[in-house]
């Protein structure tokens, strides 16, 4: 009887619908379209991460009172926020900003912060690597993003080359709770971001 049952609930996900849809609901955190896109994991991170990601800030707030550093951008405004984009456009935003993320902090890993950022990296390495198979890859031809999509990624884009390396390390250390806390639960939470 088991058999049966199981022979059946596998049938129901592999034919297609009259109107060729598969009627099996996606993952949590998968987006539409994306194979192998299960961000789900990162509704949350576990506390010793945080803690790593926290000694990492604290550390890079210390070595900011010995530098003579003045920024007049914010590279992260605090009225940007992914919520305001169609959720298949925020993965796309959260890799840009974690693939910067990264640039920055390698960088400063050559640093005095080398042993403290270990574990951040590491961490966002995994989250940048679980993005990839959630972000579509963009085509040479073809449909740009536009709106607030496209504001966002120039934004990113242009930074390294507009701002110094000390005021892309602080920014990128003032936003690294948000990224972590509230835009990727944004993305691992999928169209329940509301």
């Amino acid at each position: 009887m088991a058999l049966g049952c199981t022979l059946v609930l596998a049938l129901m996900t592999l034919a297609p619908s009259r109107t060729g849809a598969v009627p099996v609901p996606s993952p949590l955190g998968a987006l539409p379209g994306a194979r192998g896109c299960h961000m789900a994991q990162f509704k949350s991170l576990s506390p010793q991460e945080l803690q790593a990601f926290k000694r990492a800030k604290d550390a890079f707030e210390e070595s900011l009172l010995q530098k003579d550093w003045n920024c007049s951008s914010r590279l992260f405004p605090r009225t940007r926020d992914l919520r305001q984009l169609q959720v298949w456009e925020r993965p796309v935003a959260l890799q840009a900003e974690v693939a910067l993320t990264l640039n920055v902090l390698e960088a400063t890993a050559n640093s005095s912060l080398d042993h403290i950022l270990d574990q951040p990296l590491h961490t966002l390495h995994h989250i940048h690597s679980k993005l990839q198979a959630c972000v579509p890859a963009r085509p040479t031809a073809g449909p740009r993003p536009r709106g607030r999509l496209h504001h966002w990624l120039h934004r990113l884009q242009e930074a390294p080359k507009k701002e110094s390396q000390d005021c892309l390390e602080a920014s990128v250390m003032f936003n690294l709770f948000r990224l972590l806390t509230r835009d990727l639960k944004c993305v691992a939470s999928g169209d329940q971001c509301v």
